[in-house]
């Protein structure tokens, strides 16, 4: 048996999410399996770092498969590319040890949200950024930002309450930007269900003084997802890498 870890980029605008689902084949979990068993020439099951929500985009989703055997160094990024849609891509494909685990095995995630404060939605931009035409006031944004560094019960910045835990450590959350285009940065260990596109809204909200600085953290000490901001789009939000090692954390 051999084991392989993908590196896999993907325009989500067509498709229902990573996970596979008995109702549609629109998943690219689904896609990846199908594909990849007909090039394999046997049934193949694609395990991802994890969930991405319909409409999400990413650049460096990790994913592992167990093949019966080593096959050619080009199967993944040639054979298996030629016979997948083209808004699907494995960029990169290696041989790991035997045991490795996409979700298991992952240590943190890097989520990027792409933010357009144009008057009007940017033609080129439109499908992979959150038309918000407003002034977002981004130093106070970061403020808000600061106050979620850390570890803490992030249970009303999620809309999935069946969690075993909602206790996650966010590394870091970086706002930059140039012009009418803004990127919200999160580092950290893992996010819930719906996590980061609540965390965006809240701190649009923040920036457009609909809320206040300490508000941000007063969801987390109340643990109610009512109190946080909107959710925001999906097409905004790319799953940008994730990591397997500590980076010396």
């Amino acid at each position: 048996m051999r084991t392989y870890k993908l590196t896999i980029a993907y325009d989500g605008t067509r498709y229902q999410g990573w996970q596979r689902q008995a109702n549609t084949e629109r998943t690219i979990q689904g896609i990846l399996e199908n594909v990849i068993s007909d090039a394999a020439g046997n049934h193949v099951e694609v395990n991802g770092s994890g969930r991405t929500d319909a409409g999400v985009h990413a650049l460096g989703q990790v994913a592992s498969v167990v093949l019966h055997g080593a096959v050619e160094e080009d199967f993944f990024t040639e054979t298996v590319n030629q016979m997948l849609p083209t808004d699907i891509r494995i960029r990169e494909a290696c041989l790991v040890k035997n045991g490795f685990h996409a979700r298991k095995s992952a240590v943190g995630k890097i989520y990027e949200y792409c933010i357009d404060t144009g008057d009007k939605p940017d033609v080129f931009r439109r499908r992979y950024c959150c038309h918000y035409p407003y002034e977002l006031d981004r130093e106070r944004m970061r403020q808000a930002a600061a106050l979620l560094k850390g570890t803490h019960d992030f249970a009303g910045y999620t809309d999935k309450k069946a969690e075993i835990s909602t206790k996650r450590t966010i590394y870091d959350i970086i706002v930059s930007g140039q012009g009418s285009s803004v990127t919200i940065r999160y580092e950290g260990t893992g996010f819930l269900y719906h996590m980061v596109r609540i965390l965006t809204g809240t701190l649009l909200e923040t920036g457009t003084y609909q809320r206040t600085v300490e508000s941000v953290a007063g969801v987390l000490q109340a643990e109610d997802r009512g109190q946080a901001g909107f959710l925001a789009p999906a097409r905004g939000l790319f799953l940008r890498e994730v990591y397997y090692d500590q980076r010396g954390r």
